[in-house]
């Protein structure tokens, strides 16, 4: 973990099962939980902005590099990276830090899994805020009606397959990588990224999150948290479509802050648009 990309966070190490992750941490220890989870191909790194202010604001944030990305939780077998073993480790994250409710935050991939954590446990997850990533259920019914959100996710094929997915994304110095974050994401987070990425088995591990995904995590229950959703309308994943109808799959107090011109890396581009709206949500439901 670069810790010099974010000087002021605490770096931590948290245990679920036989796994161990790195995470940084920043605010009092004491006050409530923020669990940051990133999306592909970042780190915890992509939170500093938005975990500096939360922490300003008296919360603890926390940002873990997620299954795959931290060296001590870098299974081997594909299917150790599927959607029930993701969303396990947010409780394990969450039970390693001593929180029985917690406020969630998620980006992307992290987007994803956070759904189904908040759908299947509003007992412990005081709010949820996701950045760019469709409701499942959203996602899954635009696919089957839209040609432009198939288009949307195309690069899933190529993701997916094992082996060509790595030689295309790692050659010429990963220039294809470096690509996918549109030149929206700082270059110190990007080459530090990369860096990281292009170690033995890493980029394997991280996209075995594309590969170990099944029919079924597109069939997520309604969500009835309190729940924010921030999406950028130059996103390159998600299409307005799908963006607006995760409105249907949200029962509880719900807001949805669409930001003109802004791309699918809402955490790292305009961390100063998406602080206000997420602090507030934070805060109305405490």
């Amino acid at each position: 973990m670069s810790a010099d990309l974010f000087p002021d966070a605490e770096k931590l190490t948290l245990r679920h099962g036989s796994l161990t992750f790195d995470a940084l941490a920043i605010g009092p220890r004491t006050g409530p939980l923020v669990l940051f989870l990133h999306g592909f191909p970042e780190f915890a790194t992509c939170w500093r902005g938005l975990m500096a202010a939360a922490a300003q604001a008296g919360y603890r944030a926390v940002a873990v590099d997620q299954r795959g990305y931290s060296p001590g939780a870098r299974p081997d077998n594909v299917a150790d990276y599927s959607g029930e073993h993701l969303v396990g480790d947010i409780f394990g994250f969450a039970d390693a830090l001593g929180a029985e409710r917690f406020h969630l935050v998620g980006h992307d991939w992290g987007g994803v899994i956070a759904w189904p954590a908040a759908a299947g446990a509003p007992d412990r997850i005081s709010t949820l805020t996701v950045l760019s990533t469709a409701h499942p259920s959203a996602l899954s019914t635009v696919l089957a009606e839209s040609a432009e959100q198939r288009e949307h996710l195309a690069y899933f094929e190529l993701f997916r397959a094992e082996g060509e997915a790595e030689r295309i994304l790692l050659a010429d110095g990963a220039a294809a990588l470096r690509d996918i974050y549109q030149e929206r994401v700082p270059a110190d987070l990007v080459d530090d990224n990369i860096r990281r990425l292009s170690d033995p088995g890493v980029l394997t591990a991280a996209l075995n999150w594309y590969r170990a995904m099944s029919r079924g995590d597109y069939q997520v229950p309604a969500v009835s948290v309190p729940t924010l959703y921030l999406w950028g309308t130059e996103d390159l994943a998600f299409t307005r479509q799908a963006a607006e109808r995760t409105a249907c799959w949200v029962t509880g107090p719900y807001e949805f802050v669409d930001l003109d011109g802004a791309t699918h890396w809402l955490p790292e581009e305009d961390p100063e648009r998406i602080i206000p709206p997420i602090l507030a949500h934070l805060k109305s439901h405490a």
